[in-house]
């Protein structure tokens, strides 16, 4: 069974953050950049929390609130899910699924941030596995010829 490490190898470990102490636009300007829903906000090289696209909707925008002012730390999801590289896909997506989440971290077994797993990640980990695998079954079925 496929797990977390599979889509980490394809796609890397790269994971934007924040400290703790950064404002809400200095987040904003960094998911911008980076084309990322989220930043995992850090606190002394732990996770402190998660700031999302749906946190500034939220927290900021529907309360009317100046991003430039508000330390994320007052605006992030502070309880965070995480799972360990060795984690399924199938539990992956069950806990996105249940928890309404759409971004979880990725943590070794000393709590270290080591990746990040979108939604979309597993999506295009699903629809690439499909891909192969009907490439695989055309292959047997009509040899490599016929392609």
């Amino acid at each position: 069974m496929a797990n977390v490490s599979e889509i980490l190898r394809r796609k890397g470990s790269q994971v934007h953050t924040v400290d703790q102490s950064a404002t809400v636009l200095d987040a904003v300007r960094v998911m911008n950049r980076e084309r990322v829903g989220c930043v995992v906000v850090m606190c002394r090289g732990r996770i402190a929390g998660i700031f999302t696209e749906r946190d500034v909707l939220r927290r900021v925008v529907e309360s009317q609130r100046r991003p430039a002012e508000i330390p994320v730390a007052d605006v992030m999801t502070e309880d965070v899910l995480f799972r360990a590289p060795e984690t399924s896909l199938e539990e992956v997506g069950r806990v996105m699924k249940d928890h309404r989440i759409r971004h979880l971290p990725i943590c070794d077994h000393h709590s270290r941030l080591v990746g990040l797993v979108s939604i979309g990640d597993l999506n295009a980990y699903h629809a690439s596995d499909r891909e192969e695998t009907i490439h695989s079954l055309r292959e047997f079925m009509y040899g490599s010829a016929s392609l």
